[in-house]
This record gives structure tokens, sequence and C-alpha cells, in this order.
């Protein structure tokens, strides 16, 4: 009855989209206001109706109704009650579900606001709030229904259908296959929600940025309504991506933070974007520049987002992260394809009159540098795109071969695909150009800046920074890469801890102490020095990459017990192997390592593997000695099944690796610092005490 009740509360949201999307461009054409009205009615109700059908397949999940196709293929007996709430997102269908659950949370929060200010932007914001969710309730309706029940043939075929088919009656397995291991780990209970809010947070810019140019509103109105939509976007996808890559470092068994799996590059492209949005609408606010940029930005973004979702859920990818094979992938081509085409019309309409405001009079000007910094943002982007790309297009030259079959051997139709090496080369100059921008943008001058006005104001930071490579070299660190990227990250430090040291004296000047003046200069600015918090946290996250991409060592071998294994100056002997069933239906292979350090014991280590009857799948686990200076990981490999007596381990040893987990928790402050609903509160502030002239031309 409740799985029933859910159903058709997803089935009257799908309506209310239809309906919704139609009456708000019927309104917005006749300027007729009860059908805005009722189109706002129509978003606000998708809201509780999702939340329904969310909650009806928890209570699935949780009540192990197995009927339900999608209940019996994520949960099992075994598994604990969190971990079933979880599988709502553990599978196709549900993801999806929970997709637009949120997306209708979000675009039901913007429409509680107050729009007398912005009457215009209403019904454009509603259009393309309900067309993006309409299509994704059509997905999991018509391709990817979580309500699907399992029915049984009168051949005795079991297949899975929403309605009943004339002869078959209702198929109950006794138990489900459970949830993928890989996702049993407490990390994807938080990692998959962060980056579905990224997600959907940036739709909401980008109806506002359509609003805009569908309007004709060519100021930063826009920019302005949306500044704290976009900053917790891109935390919840920076949070996302951050908890990503510690359940890669503890679950896929890689050794590192990031693969560059197609997945993981999927969710990449669109933060690189938002990035170089949030950056770049800086621009606009305060000297009238880059409104062409900030459009493009937004939509790549959005389509990015639209993109990656049809990566990960389409299978024409393969991947750890990815779902299996699916006939929605070419829905989501289409979806993106429109909308790209639609927003570049519309943007190439009003291209003329988002022509900047003002001139860059200075490459050496801070806006200037913004500029660079897009572009290495979108460099970094074009890499990504064709590494991701170009299986698929080597895989669809094939067609080719067919039609002409002399080139044949040239176009075989064999998917090529790209590895990390190609990434970490074709990005690592582009990242490096972004890191030295990081330390001298903050010092540029707006508008008009010279090589001497700004090298009087870096050459402090600059100096200290050139004693920090000195002392590298000293110590011994010869490696090319590793000294400049770290060189970078002191530079990029140093002055940061200038800006704040500059603006504590300056405050402390006025009779603070410099504990207060800290506190009410972040206070007082808190998107300004809360985005150099994000960028200490961005340098912290830098040192561990770098430790791990230029010292990282690996071992590998075969041990009897009692042998061991060396790398760098760790040593681990291998003391037993055990083997045992657990109440969870799980079968678990443990050893037991000794680790030494110089000759000196430092503890034990227990790397296993879990192996899951109900899914017939294994997941690894390593054991990990973890400090501030460096990682000792081993994983169990294989061993002797009968007597153990001998066991294969891999070992890495990763330095600086934890200065990412680190990093992420200080660029996390950063952002909450920076997204503090001040910034609003300050512009009223001002339109209370500016003059009526003034609050007129702000309006």
């Amino acid at each position: 009855m409740i799985v029933n009740l859910g159903f058709g509360a997803l089935l009257i949201a799908f309506i209310l989209c239809i309906y919704g999307a139609a009456a708000a461009a019927y309104g917005a054409r006749d300027g007729r206001d009860p059908w805005l009205a009722s189109a706002r009615s129509a978003m606000l109700l998708t809201f509780p109706l999702l939340t329904l059908a969310a909650l009806s397949i928890i209570y699935a999940l949780v009540t192990f109704d197995f009927q339900l196709d999608y209940v019996a293929s994520v949960t099992s007996r075994s598994m604990p009650t969190y971990l079933r709430v979880t599988a709502l997102w553990g599978g196709q269908a549900g993801s999806l579900l929970f997709w637009a659950w949120l997306m209708s949370a979000f675009a039901s929060a913007v429409m509680l606001r107050d729009w007398r200010r912005d009457r215009e932007f209403l019904p454009w914001v509603i259009l393309v709030s309900l067309v993006t969710l309409g299509f994704f309730l059509a997905l999991i309706i018509f391709f990817e229904n979580p309500f699907a029940r399992l029915w049984q043939g009168v051949t005795g075929t079991v297949f899975a259908g929403v309605w009943q088919p004339a002869g078959a009656i209702p198929y109950i397995p006794i138990d489900g296959n459970g949830l993928n291991p890989l996702l049993r780990h407490p990390g994807m209970i938080i990692h998959p929600p962060m980056l579905y809010l990224g997600f959907v947070s940036f739709v909401i810019p980008f109806a506002f940025a359509i609003a805009a140019l569908i309007t004709g509103r060519s100021d930063d109105r826009w920019i302005r309504l949306t500044r704290r939509w976009t900053l917790w976007a891109w935390l919840f996808l920076s949070l996302g991506l951050i908890l990503g890559s510690r359940w890669a470092y503890d679950v896929i068994g890689w050794g590192g933070y990031w693969g560059w799996d197609p997945v993981e590059i999927a969710a990449f492209m669109p933060w690189l974007t938002g990035t170089a949005c949030l950056h770049s609408v800086m621009i606009q606010e305060k000297r009238g520049l880059f409104k062409h940029w900030n459009m493009l930005l937004i939509i790549l973004t959005y389509d990015l987002v639209i993109f990656g979702t049809f990566l990960t859920r389409s299978g024409v990818l393969s991947s750890v992260h990815a779902f299996a094979q699916s006939a929605i992938g070419p829905l989501f081509f289409v979806f993106i394809a429109a909308t790209l085409l639609l927003s570049l019309y519309l943007l190439n309409r009003r291209w003329e009159s988002l022509k900047a405001e003002g001139e860059m009079t200075s490459w050496l000007s801070r806006e200037a540098l913004f500029l660079v910094n897009n572009l290495l943002f979108i460099g970094i982007l074009v890499v990504c795109f064709w590494g991701v790309v170009f299986p698929l297009i080597t895989e669809a030259s094939g067609a080719i071969g067919e039609w002409f079959p002399s080139l044949r051997g040239i176009f075989s139709g064999q998917r090529i695909t790209v590895g990390p090496l190609f990434y970490e080369r074709a990005t690592g100059p582009l990242w490096a150009g972004l890191l030295l921008l990081m330390g001298i943008a903050p010092l540029s001058a707006w508008r008009a800046s010279t090589a001497r006005t700004l090298g009087r104001a870096i050459w402090k930071p600059f100096a200290i920074s050139l004693l920090v490579l000195a002392g590298m070299l000293i110590g011994g660190l010869r490696s090319f890469g590793a000294l400049l990227g770290l060189w970078l990250c002191a530079f990029v430090l140093l002055v940061t801890a200038y800006e704040f040291w500059r603006g504590m004296r300056a405050r402390a000047a006025r009779g603070e102490n410099y504990f207060a003046a800290l506190a009410n200069l972040m206070a007082r600015n808190r998107r300004r020095y809360g985005g150099y918090i994000i960028h200490i946290g961005v340098i912290l996250i830098a040192i561990g990459i770098i430790g791990v991409e230029f010292f990282q060592t690996e071992t590998q071998g075969q041990l009897a017990i009692g042998e061991s294994l060396e790398i760098a100056d760790y040593r681990m002997e291998y003391e037993s192997l055990s083997e045992w069933n657990t109440n969870d239906n799980r079968l678990v292979d443990r050893a037991v390592v000794s680790v030494y350090k110089d000759g000196v014991f430092l503890r034990e280590l227990y790397p296993r593997r879990d192996y899951y009857y109900e899914s017939q799948q294994a997941m690894t686990i390593p054991g990990v000695r973890s400090t501030i200076e460096e990682d000792f990981y081993v994983l169990l490999v294989e061993w002797e099944e009968i007597s153990a007596s001998r066991a294969t381990f891999k070992i890495y040893h990763s330095p600086l690796i934890n200065w990412i987990w680190i990093g992420g928790l200080v660029f996390v402050v950063g952002n909450l610092i920076a997204a503090w609903p001040q910034a609003e509160a300050y512009d009223a502030r001002l339109r209370r005490t500016a003059p009526a002239g003034a609050r007129a031309e702000a309006g």
C-alpha cells in the first residue's frame, strides 16, 4: 500500500512538472500573474510528493519488500538498517530518485524567497527548474523505475514490471543480492549525497542565468542572487570529491587518492568550470567585465553536471564507480545537446548587450590575472574532457571502417583508453600556473598595475620563499618537479599569511589587539578571507599530492610466515593468516603483519579481504599505519588456500598523503566562512543607509 502511494506521488510530481513548465511559459508570455502563481505552487508541490516517493522506497528497503526489483538488487537480510536506508542511492533507479528529490528541494527553496524585486526572473527560473526535474522524473518512470515489481510468468520466467501482466503471479525472493561491497564503506554513505547536492545546487545559478538571458538583463543581478547558491554548490561538490578520494584510498586498493578514473573525472569537470566561475563573477561585480565568460562558465557547469550523470549511468564507460549498462544513455545525450545548444543560442542572441562596461588597462592587473585563471581552468577541462571521450571516439570510429573498407586499418573500432600518465603530464604545467596565480593575484592592483608596483607588493614573501627553496636544496631534494611544486606552495602560503598580517596590522594600528584584529578582519570581509583560507586548504592538498606523485614507492612480494619485505625505512614481517565467517554473511581472510621502522617495532597491521556471499563479490581492506608525515599501506593480494603458509602482499609508502585530508578540512572551513550569509545583510545595511537616489539605482 505504501509503495503504491509512493508511485502515485511520483506520477503526480511528473504531471506537475509538465503543467508547471507550461503555466510558467504561458504566464510569462501574456503577463498573467495567476498562471505564474499556479506554476510556483506546482513547483512547491513536487517536494512533498517526491519526499513521499523516496520515503516509500526507504520503507520498502528497511522492511525487506523483495518483490520490488530494486530492493532485491541492493539489499539483503544480513545488511544493517543504516545500510538499507543508504541503499536508496546504492543503485541506478534509487539514485535517480534521490537526485530528483534533492532537485525538488532546492528548486522549492528558491520559490520561497521574496520575488517582488525580481519578478521577471520568476517564470524562467520555474521553467528551467521544472524542465530539468521533469527530465529526471521521465527517466525514473519510463526507464529506471524503483517501483517495478518482480513477476513470474506462466513459463516460470521471472521479470520486472510496474504493472502485473496477464497470467503472471508475484515473485518474492527469499533474500536479496545485497549492496555492492564497495558501497558499504562509511565514505559511500556521505560521498554520493555530497556530489548530488553539488550537482543539483548548480542548476539554480544556471536557471537564473538563463532567466537573465531571456529577459535581457545584462547587469550582475543574477550573480548577486545566486552567489550563495554557487558557493554552497561548490562546497558540496568539493566535499564530494574529497570524500570520494578518501573512499578510493581506503577501498579500491590503488594505494592513492586518485586514479583518473572516467567517473572521477566526470564529477571533476563541473568543479573546474564552477571554480573558474566563482573567481570570474567577482570581476563582473567589481569592474563590469567578463559577462560573456560568466554566462558561458555557468552554462558549461550545468551541462557538465548532466554529462557527468550521463557517464555514470549510461554504462558507456567502464569504471568501478559506474552503474550497469542502461537504455537511458541516448536520452541523456539528447537532453545535454538540446540544453547546450539552446543556452548558446540565447547567449549569442544577447552577446552585444553583454559587452564589458570597462576595459582591462594592464596585463598585470587583477582582472587580467583572473582572465588567465579562467584560461588555465578551461585548459585543464579540455584535457579531462578529451581523455574521457577519446575511448568513445575510437570505438565509434569503427563505423568509418565499415563504410570504407580500405580504412579499416586506421578506423578499427577498437576502444583505446588513456591512463593517468596522460592526465598528469598534460595538466601538471597548468596546475603549476594556477598555483603561481594564487600567489600573485592577491597582491596585484585593480585596473592599473605595473611590474614595479606588483614587485613592491610581492618581494617580501617571494624572498622568504627563495630561502625555503634553498633549504630544500640543502636538505638534498633534487627532483625539479617536486622543488617547483613545493616552492610554489611555500610562496602562496607566504603571500596568504602576508595578506592576513597586513590586514591585522592595519587594524592593530587603531588600537585593537592582534587576536581581535584577526576576528574582526574575517567578520567584516568573510568572502575575501574565507577565500584565503580556501587557498590555504588547496595548498595543503597540493603538498599531499606532490608527496604522493613524486615520493611514493611500492613493492610486492610473496612471503612465507616469518619472512619480510622492505621499503623505504620500513620492514614488514608476515606473522599469520586466519579465516572465519561473520554474522552478516561474510567470509573474512585476515593477515597479521608486524611493521618496523629503522629496526624499531611500531605496530601490527591487519590487511584483509571480505567476501560477501549474497552478492558473490569481495572487498580488499588495507592495513594502514598513518602519521602526519607518511602512510605505510599494505594489501593482502592472494594466499595459499589450504595452509596459508605463504601470502602475497603489496606495500605502498606514501609520504605527506595525509596533508590531502587535512587540507580538505581547512578547505571546507574556508568555504563555510566565505558562504556565511553576511554579504546580503551588508547589502541591506547599505541600502538602508544610502541616499534615496542611490537606493533606486541599486534596485
